[in-house]
């Protein structure tokens, strides 16, 4: 009961080895039987007068039939060729400067608001806080260091005195010294008193001290006229601070720029801290990607680089930046590039296909249906080599074109097979039908 189906089987299974292993084979049997009767007909009379030489020579000029087991596939001639490699990259537009202008001061906004979109020169008055009682402040701090400034002449003026009575103290203790001296010698002779002696020498004390007082003077004096100093600084100090106080009442644009929201409302009372207003640069413009580590050394700072926005705008530019150190994350580096902007068409945020160039290398372009993969799932092209033998040869895959796709890490020429790479493997014979190459 089985025997018929595992005879259906059996024909089935020769049926699609000769349609796909022995296609050609049976495509000239079926043409024989076509041609056959047209051969009969019109070519009796010239076979029968053919000279048996002709037939020789016809016979020995056709080509050797090909090996058994041999396939035949359609085969293209490339040579490779140099072209622009670029590195593609997915990233976004950034703005070359983005601030969130804040208030250093409280007090309430008494400026009248900007709307957000509006473009701001550099320096221009965004937000306004109300003095209150600073100017009193600052008036204060003006008095305090005028005060310092009268004290410090006073000061100096008591050195000099000070410095006076000490060289009279010096000089008292000199001539008491010498009197002390006079009556201690005419003591001990018998010609002077003891009591003059013991006097003398009090003197000599008394001047000592009055030379210890006089210094202290001189110290006191010197005091006198750092501590007017230090006053003078810590006044210049408090003014400082006033009239910084003042000058934070004024908020400006730190760059020119659009407003990305609303200053702070009029009325609004602000902190330090609180918002003013976003300020964003748009002229030029960034391009951010994140390159690979793999592919990072093949982009430089300066290459030329373009992009292909959401929006379906192209532009163009040059790398500015590289990233020395990868995203702990994604193991991937910065890249950023600058683009005009002048006219502000492109927006902060946008979606952007990057291509960098690179420095060029020699590719092949091959229709994208000629790629296949090894048994290690490997991305390569079925190639004949100068034996008419099926061999495998990987490839690094470039970039997609109109034409095909450009790969690279073949020879310089090659054989490839476009037609037929499924049906063979490595060191199966193949007859090569050539293709031109479309390059």
């Amino acid at each position: 009961m089985r025997f018929f189906p595992i005879l259906t089987a059996l024909l089935v299974c020769v049926v699609i080895y000769g349609a796909v292993m022995e296609r050609e084979r049976m495509v000239e049997f079926a043409q024989s039987f076509r041609s056959a009767p047209e051969d009969t007909e019109t070519g009796a009379a010239d076979s029968a007068d053919a000279a048996p030489g002709a037939v020789a020579e016809a016979e020995s000029a056709a080509p050797p039939p090909p090996p058994e087991g041999t396939v035949a596939v359609v085969v293209r001639h490339s040579v490779a060729e140099e072209v622009d490699s670029v590195v593609p990259l997915r990233g976004r537009t950034e703005a070359a400067r983005q601030v969130e202008v804040r208030a250093e001061t409280s007090g309430l906004i008494i400026s009248t608001p900007i709307r957000a979109g509006a473009f701001v020169q550099e320096g221009q008055l965004l937000c306004e806080i109300a003095p209150g009682t600073r100017a009193s402040a600052l008036a204060e701090a003006e008095a305090r260091l005028l005060e310092a400034q009268a004290r410090l002449p006073e000061a100096r003026a008591q050195l000099p005195v000070a410095r006076a009575r000490q060289a009279e103290a010096e000089a008292n203790l000199v001539a008491a010294r010498i009197d002390s001296n006079a009556a201690s010698r005419l003591s001990e002779s018998g010609f002077g008193s003891e009591t003059r002696a013991a006097s003398a020498t009090a003197t000599v004390s008394a001047a000592e001290a009055a030379v210890e007082s006089a210094a202290a003077s001189v110290e006191a004096a010197q005091a006198s006229i750092q501590s007017a100093q230090s006053g003078i600084r810590a006044a210049e100090a408090g003014l400082q601070r006033a009239e910084e106080e003042i000058a934070r009442l004024q908020i400006f644009a730190p760059f020119e720029g659009l407003l990305e929201s609303d200053t702070a409302e009029l009325g609004a009372l602000m902190q330090p801290g609180s918002l003013c207003a976003t300020v964003i640069q748009l002229d030029p413009i960034k391009l951010v990607g994140f390159v690979p580590e793999a592919k990072v050394d093949r982009i430089e700072v300066g290459a030329p680089a373009g992009a292909r926005l959401a929006t379906g705008r192209e532009v163009q530019g040059v790398v500015t930046f590289l990233s020395r150190a990868a995203d702990p994350q994604t193991r991937t580096f910065r890249v950023e590039i600058t683009v005009d902007n002048s006219d502000l068409g492109i927006r902060d945020g946008q979606t952007a296909e990057i291509r960098v160039s690179a420095p060029g290398q020699m590719a092949h372009l091959v229709p994208s249906s000629a790629l296949t993969l090894n048994d290690d799932g490997r991305l390569g092209l079925r190639i004949v080599d100068e034996t008419d033998t099926a061999r495998f040869a990987p490839v690094a895959y470039l970039r997609d074109t109109v034409d095909g796709v450009l790969v690279a890490g073949l020879p310089e020429t090659v054989e490839i097979i476009v037609v037929g790479q499924e049906y063979v493997t490595d060191g199966v014979p193949v007859q090569p039908h050539y293709q031109e190459a479309q390059q």
